[in-house]
């Protein structure tokens, strides 16, 4: 990215560009893990680092789903492997981030949509929804590095937004 995109990023983009820049950096450390460290049950959250991606990876693909209006897709079986967990992250990541900036740009924060999910079904608005996204990954990823910590591992990104815009003016240099 150039200085030119990160100076005139809007807040939105900013949240959103951070929000699946920090992500992939997690799945990536992921990389670096054994299965039964991936399995390992860490007594927070979800229990285990893939369960905790899987997590976050389906809450960003069934959002999107609800947001768009579209049939949510069937939750994908467990135990995938950090490289398919990336694929889908990469792809549902894009699709929301899109998403998001057509909406906004539009000055559609304030639709509604229906989330089909609640019983009984119920209107949200968009805007809010999206924001549901962000901060639901963002909890998410304080628990990997809790999870990570518990694994042995030091020396972990904060994962906060100045260090992500740091790391893209690293990019540039």
């Amino acid at each position: 990215m150039s200085e030119d995109f990160v100076v005139s990023m809007d807040l939105l983009d900013r949240l959103l560009e951070h929000d699946s820049w920090t992500t992939r950096q997690f799945l990536d450390l992921a990389k670096r893990l054994t299965r039964d460290q991936l399995d390992s049950n860490c007594g927070i959250g979800h229990g285990t680092v893939r369960k905790t991606f899987e997590h976050i990876i389906w809450n960003v693909e069934c959002w999107t789903d609800l947001m768009n209006g579209d049939a949510v897709r069937l939750r994908p079986a467990g135990h995938q492997s950090i490289d398919d967990l990336i694929v889908r992250f990469d792809a549902a990541s894009s699709k929301f981030v899109q998403f998001a900036r057509e909406v906004s740009a539009g000055d559609r924060l304030a639709e509604q949509f229906v989330d089909t999910l609640d019983d009984p079904p119920r209107q949200k608005s968009l805007g809010t929804a999206i924001v549901h996204v962000v901060t639901h990954g963002m909890h998410h990823r304080a628990q990997l590095l809790i999870m990570y910590r518990r694994l042995g591992y030091s020396n972990l990104p904060e994962g906060d937004a100045l260090s992500w815009e740091l790391a893209l003016n690293d990019e540039r240099s």
